[in-house]
């Protein structure tokens, strides 16, 4: 199968596309994944569909017990790049939830009724597969979120530096007392309803679609929990603060603490999740 399916693609990249013979007519592309295994490049020619605007492929393997290998790669890594024949693009395969599957499907057989022979020629369900272009022009819940980060960045700074005033003795006490608490309450608040939402809507629904992503969710849900533990210290430490109790130096030290947590969890978040959050949305 290995030298068919390389003889197709030589003459599918010779062509741009336009084969003959068994596949005259087709609708191919040329899907290249990373081995799960491997961890090498993987191409192969899959037909595909374009319903409701989205480029869609199925896991079919002419109906056979087991998953194509494909799947399985794009299980571990969602990250593709699509050959058309006349142009090249990178993708994300996202595996849609039950009822978009299904009703993804039923078009599919509308359209292809082979589709619906293999499937019932294995007890396993066919997976559908969406094939989301990554587009830069393309502005999505993924630019969304790095625009609650830039906003979440400036407010520490803002902190910062009026922490900086109190330790230097730059402020009046009374005043800088009243804002500090105001402040930092207002950011915590913000922190927490951004992460809450995360951990509620954003990270199910991408671990859903994308199964690949679940270890970097994973570690995103954790980098929740530390921040939250230590936006409770602030908490506490600004209390303290306000009634005299608290070193404003090492409240000043937990709150770099904090941002330094923050920084590096906002960065990982932004180069894991962005591209996968702007090409789909919940739902």
């Amino acid at each position: 199968m290995t030298g068919f399916n390389d003889q197709v693609i030589e003459e599918f990249r010779r062509s741009k596309g336009k084969l003959g013979g068994m596949f005259e007519g087709w609708q191919l592309i040329l899907l290249t994944t990373i081995g799960a295994k491997s961890g090498e490049r993987r191409t192969n020619p899959l037909g595909y569909l374009e319903i409701d605007g989205k480029t869609v492929v199925v896991a079919s393997n002419m109906g056979a017990p087991a998953h194509p290998g494909w799947y399985h790669n794009i299980r571990r890594d969602h990250r593709v790049t699509i050959e058309t024949g006349t142009e090249t693009y990178a993708a994300l395969a996202a595996v849609p939830p039950a009822a978009e599957r299904a009703a993804l499907f039923a078009k599919i057989v509308a359209a292809e009724p082979g589709f619906a022979e293999y499937q019932a020629k294995t007890t396993r369900e066919l997976p559908v597969v969406i094939l989301y272009r990554i587009d830069d022009r393309v502005r999505g819940l993924g630019d969304f979120l790095v625009e609650v980060h830039d906003w979440l960045r400036q407010e520490l700074k803002t902190l910062r530096a009026g922490m900086d005033d109190i330790v230097a003795g730059r402020a009046d006490k009374l005043f800088m007392e009243k804002s500090l608490r105001a402040h930092c309450v207002s950011f915590c608040e913000a922190l927490t309803k951004h992460h809450t939402g995360e951990d509620m809507g954003a990270f199910p629904m991408l671990a859903q679609r994308f199964p690949a992503l679940a270890p970097v969710l994973t570690k995103l849900g954790e980098d929740h929990v530390v921040v939250a533990d230590r936006q409770k210290r602030i908490r506490e430490l600004v209390e303290g603060y306000v009634h005299g109790e608290s070193d404003p130096v090492r409240l000043r030290d937990e709150f770099d603490a904090l941002a330094g947590t923050l920084e590096a969890h906002f960065a990982h978040e932004e180069r894991t999740v962005v591209a996968a959050l702007n090409v789909t949305a919940p739902g």
